[in-house]
């Protein structure tokens, strides 16, 4: 079966060969996260920092660092999850071939957690101060938890049924909180902790919260997974673990995990905010100090040889780029179940994940037109944008499956060609301004706040697209360099940004109204404005972290021969992305020179890493 504790875990992939020691002494500041980083890139192992500075406990990292070893630690339960989600799409399944379907009973039961009146985390008392510090990137406010499994109950209905666990920002140090006594709860919107804040302060009541860190792996992975709503984590985590989750519940306190490694038990009091941040984050860029809940710090507790593990996020790809794929072979099945008429989804992760999500849906609302127009894509991208995870997408392109070829979602260069070749950017762009988006989307009006476009094209080819430049384009002063990226795809580098937000730039309108006079323009739809269109248009995970994390739809879109026809907009020349960096957009993240030598030594001969890096 699944590993109870995270030392069982680790104890075996040493065994396999899949965990490096590191016994001379790191540095949690800066230094520990770029060894992870850096180990990830080169497909590397496991790590296990035994002597890490200005703590006792030791770390672990990369723990799920190849897709190998993420369906090695869960391969005891992974075939009977996969049919029980198969069973969400078919509950009928059962019934035609129970065979396959066998071990489905004992994964619910494992389900349900189990309470225990004490355990191994319970063990030890520690402070905040004791623990280990990771601090990631050079601009970070503080030290963080990276791998924190957050657990709240309903305040008006408290229980296991009604749970939260979610990976919310925790910051330990730094900024205005008070040492061992208060730390910083960062969640975005759209998470499962908010509703039980808001219970709690409808109630009047201070909103209890345990910050599990380490324990069974499948705790890890259930913190993360975009589960239906009333599916408690918790419960998909002993499915998944393949036992019951022991839960310390002593009196009237929160339950503990038994088996993490460490708990941080806190109250968040009404009206106590504070500026968390700033942190480097998934998007590849600095997530800003901005006001979040303040919890205070009751007790922490750990077990006999805790480990803490922790993870380093940053532009994609990274750690957490597997265990979104891991999340998506998981669900794939059940995404029609979810979104009626929507047959594939793919949040592309070299552009941040929620800032580009790409989707195959039906057209079937009108079969018998002698031409395919979007109509069922329109509902259908409507739906993605109105639930779920999916809401938070910033860019919604949507193909139809009855065109031909059948569009592949998670083929990103072939999904484009194929949207390009059939658009109408007259007919298939559709707004949402003025709306919430991802908190750590910067392109936006203000934090939580910008613009959502949905473009959904169908029917046969319209255009034949163009893979190099036939003419020179009359470019004003401060745009040059034009490079083609793509068939259909033009990357031209502009002037520094200099406007501020919720502001549209009239020098790019002015490129938008000479290019109206360009020629050869007809096989080039889709024109990015970046700040270095060398790098941009270097390989595609470039072009999409550029392009898709530095604009805003409705703010930075703009057209040749653009129009606005009863409240529609639409262009009919090629389309223009404003991709530049703006002047309020946060800080890309850079690494730290000295660092990145100092773990070029660990690989050099004689080094721990060497053969690894």
């Amino acid at each position: 079966m699944g590993y109870t504790n995270l030392q069982e875990c680790l104890k075996d992939l040493e065994a396999r060969g899949e965990l490096v020691r590191i016994d001379r002494q790191m540095d949690p500041d800066i230094e520990i996260g770029a060894v992870q980083r850096r180990v990830f890139r080169a497909g590397g192992p496991a790590l296990l920092f035994t002597n890490v500075k200005g703590t006792r406990f030791p770390m672990a990292a990369n723990i799920f660092g190849t897709r190998e070893r993420l369906r090695y630690i869960f391969r005891d339960t992974l075939p009977t999850i996969e049919k029980l989600f198969r069973l969400k799409v078919d509950p009928f399944a059962a019934f035609k071939k129970p065979w396959q379907y066998l071990g489905a009973p004992r994964a619910l039961w494992a389900a349900m957690p189990r309470t225990v009146s004490d355990g191994p985390v319970m063990a030890h008392q520690t402070t905040i101060s004791e623990l280990p510090h990771l601090r990631s990137w050079p601009m970070d406010g503080g030290a963080y938890v990276t791998l924190p499994q957050v657990y709240t109950e309903s305040p008006a209905r408290p229980g296991y049924g009604r749970s939260n666990l979610g990976m919310y920002r925790v910051q330990l140090t730094g900024n205005a909180f008070e040492p061992d006594r208060e730390v910083g709860l960062h969640y975005q919107i759209h998470r499962g902790i908010g509703p039980h804040h808001a219970e709690a302060l409808e109630r009047h009541e201070p909103l209890k919260v345990n910050i599990f860190v380490g324990g069974p792996p499948a705790m890890t992975l259930a913190a993360i997974m975009p589960l239906p709503e009333g599916m408690p984590e918790l419960m998909f985590a002993g499915a998944l673990g393949g036992q019951r989750m022991r839960m310390v519940r002593q009196g009237r306190m929160l339950p503990i995990l038994a088996e993490a490694d460490f708990c941080i038990s806190g109250t968040v009091y009404a009206g106590q905010q504070k500026p968390e941040g700033p942190f480097g984050d998934h998007l590849g860029y600095y997530s800003l100090a901005h006001d979040f809940p303040v919890l205070h710090v009751d007790r922490v507790t750990h077990r006999d040889g805790a480990v803490w593990p922790f993870t380093t996020v940053g532009r994609p790809p990274q750690e957490d780029t597997l265990f979104g794929d891991f999340i998506h072979e998981l669900t794939a099945e059940l995404v029609p179940t979810v979104f009626s008429g929507v047959h594939e989804v793919h949040a592309v992760d070299a552009a941040g994940v929620h800032p580009l999500l790409l989707a195959v849906g039906s057209e079937r609302y009108v079969p018998y037109a002698e031409k395919r127009t979007p109509q069922e894509l329109i509902t259908c991208g409507l739906s993605l944008l109105g639930s779920t995870q999916t809401s938070l997408s910033k860019y919604v392109i949507i193909a139809a499956r009855e065109d031909s070829p059948t569009p592949n979602a998670h083929d990103v260069p072939g999904f484009f060609r194929h949207m390009l070749e059939r658009a109408d950017f007259e007919r298939d762009l559709h707004f949402v301004t003025r709306t919430t988006m991802d908190t750590l989307d910067y392109s936006g009006i203000s934090l939580n706040q910008g613009s959502k476009v949905l473009w959904a094209s169908t029917g046969p080819v319209r255009r034949r697209l163009a893979t190099e430049l036939t003419g020179n384009l009359p470019l004003p002063e401060g745009f040059g360099d034009p490079r083609v990226f793509a068939p259909g795809m033009l990357v031209i580098a502009g002037p520094r940004h200099d406007r501020g937000r919720d502001e549209h730039d009239p020098r790019m309108q002015a490129l938008a109204d000479a290019l109206e006079h360009a020629e050869g323009l007809d096989g080039f739809p889709l024109i990015a404005v970046v700040d270095d269109s060398a790098f941009t248009a270097a390989d595609w995970d470039n072009y999409l972290w550029v392009v898709f994390t530095r604009s805003d739809p409705a703010t930075d879109m703009y057209g040749v021969r653009s129009f606005t026809h009863c409240k529609h907009w639409g262009t009919r020349g090629p389309l223009v992305i404003d991709a530049r960096l703006k002047t309020y957009h946060a800080p890309a993240l850079e690494p730290d020179p000295e660092v990145e030598r100092r773990v070029d030594a660990l690989g050099a001969p004689g080094g721990p890493l060497h053969g690894i890096i």
